[in-house]
């Protein structure tokens, strides 16, 4: 079964190797350029006009690695498999709204705040609905009403209280990846760090699962989660098809993924997040998200309450461009904390288990 893990994320990264030159080609024969704000860094002028939306890309090419693989090894897909996909598809639609207004219809600021956040809810909505719904043989359903560390603790929020956190988390992380695609790779080597710790939390759970309590030496610790091994294929997928966009999107970039992108990789993070019982320590393995998007709100507070500001320019990557960083160090440093911010997540989803030894 392992062998789903292995096909998707090399299906993956083939197909957006192969097709992000030739959505390129297409975007830019159609002039779908990047707008680029006048009171940046004075660098990234010379980025306006490269392709954007190319998260299409690598949404095409997760959802046709995860089904390929589902054909190739004659695996069915699992509820939990789809749930996410459909979350990621959805907030990608936004996203590619969004983007197409600012492009095409040139209008700079993209789909009104209000339309954009109706898209966002919308979608968010109906994944936290669906994943109380269908419950496996054991009882589970795809996510659960409790809140979750490492694994579920505490007492249910219930439903209603449930699909507002879904929603805050859906909303949070979408934005944090959103503020974090302002440079170079940035966003996309980042994804695919934290992708790759989803794939070995499919993994890890899926052989602790409850289901198989019976030939556990440490019953204890096992884990309830509806389809642990299908959410390792599906986060494979990003990673390989993440890896792939990389390779066009580093600098200099041929290609932005654009909020087409940006929004579906906050959404699916998220959504594996919420169906591995991991909705707390998503915080820390998207470290980097969460710290860039505090700096966003700490110089918007910090101005609006004493008309100062404290970082040069926010988000945070921004301000160290302005002290003299380049674009590249300031990537590669940013992917080293994304690393840090990995490696203490899956330190202590390990210890967790650990520790009901």
């Amino acid at each position: 079964m392992m062998n789903q893990i292995l096909f998707s994320g090399v299906i993956g990264l083939f197909l957006t190797l192969v097709g992000t030159p030739l959505l390129i080609k297409l975007l830019a024969r159609k002039g779908y350029g990047q707008f680029i704000r006048d009171d940046g860094p004075r660098e990234h002028l010379s980025k306006r006009g490269t392709p954007t939306m190319g998260g299409i890309a690598f949404i095409f090419a997760t959802v046709a690695a995860y089904f390929l693989s589902k054909v190739i090894t004659g695996k069915p897909p699992t509820f939990s498999g789809l749930l996410v996909l459909g979350l990621m598809v959805g907030m990608g639609l936004v996203g590619f709204l969004d983007d197409y207004i600012k492009i095409v219809k040139r209008r700079s600021l993209g789909l009104r705040a209000k339309a954009k956040m109706a898209g966002q809810l919308i979608v968010g909505i109906a994944f936290a609905v669906l994943a109380l719904m269908f419950p496996d043989a054991r009882g589970n359903s795809p996510a659960s009403t409790k809140l979750s560390f490492i694994t579920d603790f505490g007492w249910s929020i219930g439903p209603v209280l449930f699909v507002i956190w879904a929603l805050f988390m859906i909303l949070a992380m979408s934005n944090g990846v959103n503020l974090t695609d302002g440079l170079d790779g940035l966003a996309t080597g980042a994804s695919v760090l934290v992708f790759g710790a989803y794939t070995f939390i499919g993994v890890w759970q899926y052989q602790e699962s409850c289901a198989n309590a019976q030939t556990l030496t440490n019953p204890a610790a096992c884990y309830e989660v509806r389809d642990p091994l299908d959410l390792a294929v599906v986060a494979s997928a990003l990673m390989g098809a993440c890896l792939g966009f990389l390779w066009w999107n580093t600098s200099p970039a041929k290609i932005f993924m654009g909020d087409t992108g940006s929004l579906a990789l906050g959404g699916v993070l998220t959504g594996l997040a919420i169906l591995s019982r991991t909705e707390l320590l998503v915080a820390i393995m998207g470290g980097l998200f969460v710290l860039i998007t505090m700096s966003v709100v700490i110089q918007v507070g910090s101005f609006r309450l004493t008309g100062k500001r404290v970082f040069r320019m926010a988000p945070l990557q921004h301000h160290f461009e302005l002290k003299g960083w380049s674009e590249v160090l300031v990537v590669v440093r940013f992917w080293i904390i994304q690393g840090i911010c990995v490696i203490v997540g899956l330190g202590l989803f390990y210890a967790g288990w650990a520790a009901e030894k």
